[in-house]
């Protein structure tokens, strides 16, 4: 977690490299936050592998009084770089957990569908395919 912050933007390079899910969030309150996702988008693509996951998630979704986002905006973003979108608050506990379980289910599928094997099979470990019940959330 970097908050978009210049200054840690040439160690985030490092990060990229074996990512298997990025999570890209912006402020529901905040219009600059979610226009700097382009710019974390670009980094991502020139720096992350070409498989990896991505969620965009407008957070601080309780604040409607203050929201300078809406929810139709972030979902055109997020459709525009393939993208899953999620509205969370983090003060309420709202679609955090399914946030986090979406993408950890992508990175999943993802294994699955390619082998099983992490990237480049060299740390020994692998999947098996085992299948959950029924879902229900607004994810996979």
């Amino acid at each position: 977690d970097t908050a978009g912050q210049e200054r840690f933007r040439t160690i985030t390079q490092a990060y990229y490299r074996g990512a298997m899910g990025i999570l890209l969030l912006y402020d529901v309150t905040n219009a600059k936050s979610l226009q700097n996702v382009r710019n974390w988008v670009r980094n991502i693509e020139g720096n992350a592998p070409q498989t990896v996951n991505k969620v965009l998630v407008g957070n601080k979704s309780d604040m409607a009084a203050q929201r300078q986002v809406l929810a139709a905006e972030g979902q055109k973003l997020a459709d525009e770089f393939g993208m899953r979108f999620f509205e969370t608050s983090a003060r309420n506990n709202q679609n955090v957990s399914e946030t986090f379980l979406c993408l950890a289910n992508d990175v999943v599928e993802r294994l699955l569908a390619s082998g099983g094997e992490l990237s480049g099979g060299s740390s020994g470990t692998s999947l098996t395919a085992t299948r959950p019940a029924e879902k229900n959330s607004p994810c996979c």
